[in-house]
């Protein structure tokens, strides 16, 4: 390695430290709470609903936030607004750790959303500016294992601060501002990218908040039918025919928006439809699991929040060592659809296990489970991303980037709102039938995760559909690219060169 090369790869490391303690503190915000919602909705006189939409507030407005960030991105300093994304993360933290009800813990996760939905996409966009695609497989490994780290790490710490008498759940969220205050000095100090300035710069507030509508309204429906109201109802007429609409009216503005929140021209493409098929079953696993499996094993098994999180250590170690062993293969042969394939079947085959289990099953047949769901995450998660980043030019990065990621937030958000309304529905039929409340959360455990395997098996389809994928080494299309049009105008692309570390 050249000197040159050696002061380039220094520099990037330096500014990989803080871009991954802000996705650290950003993860660390959801598998924290997992273990802990419990106690929370406990200590807050919560009721079942309510538990889910603690995890379904942050997963909604992270959602809705990522294509925004991912448009600003290409428009304005990537680093300036990690710094923003950062500090509402901290005001959203402050506000859930001073709750006081479950209404306000729901506010505030909203807001705290906002900011983890700006860290997980702008983390990612950030890297693919600084790093050519065939070189960032070897630093997706870092940032999966960042991922992996919080991931493990959250369930420990969220039961160990519950389990603590004199820490008490507030710390949950307490426990991830001086971190997030340490990240915002070391990419202040450390990234330097230069700022993509357009005039005339139009953001698709409209269609942002169509789509945000759309899909809260079909929260909301999932969460309260077949309890407050009948399936076949006025109630459901009218929340699924508004959500109908208010789709055909997002579909309809992202198609004549001069800057759409998620440009058509990109979803059209064949690798970004199946990078986004694939991208809704991982996203349906990485938040799923790991919100339901705490439930099951402190509900169904009788352990505590500590011992819970304890028990799910299989899953995040699979999630480490094979997102960072893909990572380094990746990035020396270049090749891609080889490790999603196997990351699908994977997820898919851990999904079909948890679908077998109950009150009884056998907590080593649950770690193997939990191992091949790690895998499964570990290979697929970062790298559908990298699969469209790879695709596009430099130009529509963050474009792309945060529309995969926002199709990811949105399985994951659906995901856990509809699961968690089929889990609450199936443990009250069953006690309602006679069915000790341990048992009947087993048993329900079990269905979701059926349905989830099924979920799973359309991310196996999309990875087997897509074309052989080989990593290019410059930021640049093999084809050079010498401007990019959109409908505001002419955008040039910028020349790898210009995106060189000093």
């Amino acid at each position: 390695m050249s000197t040159t090369d050696a002061r380039s790869n220094g520099h990037i490391l330096k500014a990989l430290a803080g871009l991954l303690l802000a996705l650290f503190v950003s993860t660390l915000s959801s598998t924290v709470v997992a273990t802990a919602l419990p106690q929370m909705m406990h200590a807050l006189h919560g009721s079942p609903t309510q538990y889910t939409w603690v995890v379904t507030a942050t997963l909604l407005t992270a959602t809705a936030a990522t294509p925004i960030w991912g448009k600003l991105a290409d428009l304005f300093s990537k680093k300036l607004l990690i710094q923003v994304a950062t500090a509402i993360f901290i005001a959203g933290s402050v506000a859930a750790a001073l709750s006081g009800n479950a209404g306000e813990l729901i506010a505030a996760r909203a807001l705290q959303g906002v900011g983890v939905g700006g860290l997980q996409s702008l983390v990612q966009i950030t890297l693919a500016a600084m790093i050519p695609p065939r070189e960032r497989g070897r630093y997706a490994g870092y940032t999966s294992s960042a991922t992996a780290i919080s991931t493990i790490g959250g369930p420990l710490l969220g039961g160990f601060i519950v389990d603590t008498s004199w820490l008490g759940w507030r710390w949950c969220f307490f426990i991830s501002i001086p971190f997030a205050i340490l990240a915002l000095i070391i990419v202040q100090r450390t990234v330097r990218l230069p700022a993509t300035r357009r005039d005339n710069v139009r953001i698709d507030y409209g269609g942002a908040t169509l789509i945000t509508g759309s899909v809260s309204l079909l929260l909301i429906w999932v969460s309260f039918v077949g309890g407050s109201f009948a399936w076949a109802s006025w109630q459901t007429a009218t929340m699924t025919g508004a959500t109908l609409v208010l789709l055909a009216c997002a579909v309809w503005t992202e198609t004549r928006a001069a800057e759409p929140i998620v440009p058509p021209r990109i979803i059209r493409q064949r690798t970004t439809m199946l990078a986004i098929l694939g991208s809704l079953a991982a996203g349906t696993a990485m938040y799923g699991a790991s919100v339901f499996l705490t439930q099951y094993f402190q509900t169904s098994r009788g352990r505590t929040a500590a011992q819970a999180g304890l028990l799910t250590i299989p899953m995040m170690a699979g999630i480490l060592v094979v997102s960072t062993v893909a990572g380094a293969l990746i990035s020396r042969t270049g090749r891609l659809k080889p490790f999603l394939v196997a990351g699908t079947l994977s997820l898919a085959a851990g999904f079909g296990g948890l679908s077998l289990i109950n009150e009884h099953t056998s907590f080593a047949f649950i770690g193997v489970a939990m191992v091949l769901v790690g895998a499964g995450v570990g290979m697929t998660v970062q790298n559908f991303v990298l699969v469209v980043q790879n695709s596009v030019p430099l130009s529509d990065i963050g474009a792309s980037s945060a529309t995969v990621s926002f199709f990811r937030s949105m399985g994951g958000t659906i995901g856990v709102a509809v699961l968690g309304a089929v889990l609450a529905r199936q443990v009250s039929s069953g006690i309602a039938g006679g069915a000790a409340p341990a048992a009947a959360y087993g048993t329900a455990t079990g269905h979701i995760f059926a349905i989830s395997a099924a979920v799973a098996l359309v991310g196996v389809l999309a990875a087997v559909l897509l074309k052989p994928v080989t990593l290019r080494g410059s930021h640049q299309l093999p084809d050079p690219v010498k401007a990019v049009t959109v409908a505001a105008g002419t955008a040039e692309a910028v020349p790898a060169a210009d995106y060189a570390e000093p």
